[in-house]
């Protein structure tokens, strides 16, 4: 005989159908089997989250290796999880990075994904970034930057810090503040090693050049990510998706001039270089300069108000030399 409810155990043990041993062991099954349920429901919806933030990831233009790594990073941390569940050896989640590419490449962004993914995993607690960069941390006098870097820490303790031009720590040499930074964030990696994912940022060859400095460095941040430069067809991409979003498209024959703007630098040889921050600073002045061109006209049509033409585009410098 079945029973579904608390109150029918309770009447069968006043019938005499069921003694208290038996209804207290029923009971038991009840429980044990609602847990598993809400734990099987639990497990679906926390996969359906991060499937979906896994998305968001892959609707990014570009950043082929990049996404490959962030999904092996992800595995990795789950058959740790399901192995410790089993009581089997684990390695250890050592999760600082180091991200190693020009501006407007997606470091940000993609530590943003990271930081809710790692959220919904239960590796980071909140799973928010906080972004700094040396002024933040350094201070001007002794005993000031530990200060300040101990209040960034606090800030990202339960998610991420990104330390954006992060070599600029060690430029100075020995007695520059910088290294009071970098101290005191390697300690910080110690006593909070369970809340607090540090990454650093920058450009590839003042990157390494930073790691070469301080040969410790390197073994505390196992993952290593080079953010490529986009290429033309990515940046037309980057271009289009700008502009959906604004309620805007680029007629072909702009997508043709925006193309002859974009001169991507080769083995990322122009630190200035901006790629989609570029991208994004061109396609803002297109249409300040579609507004300009229409403002002259008494009425205009839905579609006059969405086209962005090669006019718009006049007087804008190639991607390579802004």
């Amino acid at each position: 005989m079945a029973y579904l409810w608390p109150e029918d155990l309770l009447s069968a043990i006043e019938s005499g159908q069921m003694s208290p041993l038996e209804a207290f062991r029923k009971l038991r099954e009840m429980e044990n089997t609602s847990v598993s349920r809400d734990s099987a429901s639990l497990q679906s919806s926390v996969e359906q989250r991060i499937e979906t933030i896994l998305r968001e990831l892959d609707s990014l233009i570009g950043l082929t290796e990049v996404k490959k790594l962030v999904r092996e990073i992800y595995a990795f941390i789950e058959i740790q999880k399901r192995r410790e569940r089993e009581h089997l050896n684990t390695e250890p989640m050592v999760l600082h990075m180091i991200f190693k590419g020009n501006p407007g490449t997606g470091k940000t962004t993609v530590a943003r994904i990271m930081g809710k993914v790692f959220r919904e995993m239960g590796v980071l607690s909140r799973g928010h970034l906080i972004e700094v960069e040396r002024a933040d941390l350094v201070g001007e006098y002794i005993g000031h930057t530990a200060q300040k870097t101990r209040e960034q820490l606090k800030k990202a303790y339960g998610g991420i810090l990104f330390i954006d031009e992060a070599y600029s720590l060690a430029r100075g040499g020995e007695k520059d503040f910088g290294k009071e930074a970098i101290d005191c964030m390697v300690k910080a990696m110690e006593d909070h090693k369970d809340e607090l994912i540090l990454i650093l940022a920058g450009y590839q060859k003042e990157m390494e050049k930073f790691l070469q400095t301080n040969p410790g460095l390197r073994s505390r941040f196992p993952i290593h990510i080079n953010f490529p430069d986009y290429n033309k067809q990515e940046l037309l991409q980057i271009a289009e998706q700008l502009c959906a979003k604004r309620q805007y498209q680029l007629n072909s024959q702009a997508k043709t001039v925006l193309l002859s703007l974009f001169n991507p630098p080769e083995n990322n040889s122009d630190d200035n270089f901006g790629n989609a921050r570029t991208v994004r600073n061109i396609i803002e002045k297109a249409i300040r300069r579609q507004a300009v061109r229409l403002i002259r006209k008494h009425s205009t049509t839905r579609e006059e108000l969405m086209v962005i033409e090669p006019s718009d585009l006049s007087g804008v410098e190639k991607c390579g030399n802004v």
